[in-house]
């Protein structure tokens, strides 16, 4: 897979890392973008209808949806699905911890596809293997970090 795309599962992402309070953070979803972008990636993230409900801060996010590269999904309707349509007709990846086995049948190729991470203190760590040995902006191979 040569994308740039990579397609960014907003809810996991946000629960990756909670605030305090246990609430999903926005600051995980601006360092995964942050992270993506410094790498030369194209990050689209899509969120969950329900998470600015969730998350610590709601304004924040409501300010990043104006961003075309920010979306929601449509209230009542489950953001995988756009989620894995989206990276499909992209030729991207996805960032999730979501092993999407729902859709495994409907999504044969997810698993190559999709990128496991971690945030830790806010650091974000992508499993570089998956994004085909890239980690820098030129594709030459890293530590992993993003």
């Amino acid at each position: 897979m040569a994308s740039h795309h990579v397609i960014v599962d907003g809810a996991n992402v946000a629960y990756a890392e909670r605030s305090q309070d246990g609430e999903p953070k926005v600051a995980n979803l601006v360092a995964m973008c942050e992270a993506l972008e410094e790498q030369g990636y194209e990050p689209t993230v899509i969120v969950d209808a329900s998470l600015r409900y969730e998350v610590s801060d709601p304004e924040q996010l409501e300010a990043l949806l104006d961003d075309y590269e920010w979306q929601q999904a449509p209230a009542g309707t489950d953001a995988d699905y756009f989620i894995l349509e989206i990276a499909e007709r992209l030729d991207g990846y996805v960032v999730s911890n979501d092993e999407f086995d729902r859709w495994a049948e409907e999504h044969p190729g997810i698993e190559e596809r999709r990128v496991p991470f971690m945030i830790v203190r806010g650091e974000v760590i992508l499993q570089k293997e998956k994004l085909g040995g890239r980690t820098g902006a030129e594709g030459e191979a890293g530590e992993g970090r993003a």
